[in-house]
């Protein structure tokens, strides 16, 4: 027991180092002045980007979606494949994550830019030029590049998990491949798509890089106004504390909810045959 708590102490001071502290700072800076006195003014004042919560709640949908819808067929191909390829398809996966995350998102502008790679193509072609840059389109774009490898890993390390011997039970009972997949793999694997979504749709939100260098401004985002309460002209580390403590409840909710959905799950409820 005395070795247990021994070893897990330096987890623990990191812990109220790096978590604990700076969550006690943001609550303390958004329920005070910048006299340091009491106050909820700053909650209050939160209310007027109600627009700039909606518009990042709806983008980072956008992205999780397509990233669930592109991550998922993925995911299960290469689960699929033999051991071998299994791995070269992992590798070619987690690739652009060894690049630095800025300089991944500046390859972006220049492939988007109106006189980008992709415009010369089109114009080469004889198409028009497209306006693909700071657009809504282009941060959706960013965030689903940047974060879909996050929905491939869970997912993909749950259906490698699953028994095949379910899946043949599932044949032998006479269910086609499209029953397997919807009433057998499908609800075995939501464990895995419950993380994904959740480690997409949180960075999502709260992305600034993104929509600062592919939405141009024209497209403000939760993460953009902290960043300008605390770096830009506007500074005001009470409201900026402030809007990240909202922005911190509406994630835990999020990831509450997603999390009685996991629960059913395991439960077994979701398995059909």
């Amino acid at each position: 027991m005395i070795k247990s708590k021994t070893s897990s102490a330096p987890y623990l001071v990191w812990m109220g180092i790096f978590i604990i502290v700076p969550m006690i700072l943001v609550g303390y800076f958004a329920f005070t002045d910048q006299q340091g006195a009491f106050t909820v003014k700053n909650i209050a004042e939160v209310g007027q980007y109600s627009n700039v919560f909606l518009r990042s709640i709806w983008l980072g949908l956008i992205a999780t979606v397509i990233s669930l819808v592109m991550g998922y067929p993925l995911a299960y191909l290469i689960s699929r494949a033999n051991s071998h390829r299994q791995g070269i398809l992992i590798m070619l996966v987690m690739l652009p994550m060894w690049m630095n995350f800025l300089l991944r998102t500046y390859a972006w502008m220049t492939l988007l830019e109106d006189n980008g790679i992709i415009n010369t193509f089109l114009v080469g072609l004889g198409f028009g030029r497209l306006h693909l840059i700071n657009t809504a389109g282009a941060v959706v774009l960013g965030m689903v590049y940047n974060y879909v490898p996050y929905m491939i890993l869970p997912i993909y390390s749950v259906l490698t998990k699953i028994d095949q011997s379910v899946v043949e039970a599932a044949q032998d009972l006479g269910a086609g491949r499209r029953k397997v997949l919807l009433k057998v793999i499908l609800p075995m694997s939501m464990p895995g798509v419950i993380s994904g979504i959740t480690m997409v749709f949180v960075p999502s939100v709260s992305t600034f890089i993104i929509s600062k260098m592919l939405g141009g401004g024209g497209n403000l985002l939760i993460g953009d106004l902290i960043d300008m309460q605390f770096l830009g002209s506007a500074y005001n580390p009470n409201l900026g504390s402030a809007i990240s403590l909202v922005l911190m409840l509406l994630i835990l909710i999020c990831m509450g909810i997603m999390n009685q959905f996991d629960e059913g799950n395991e439960d077994g409820e979701g398995m059909l045959i």
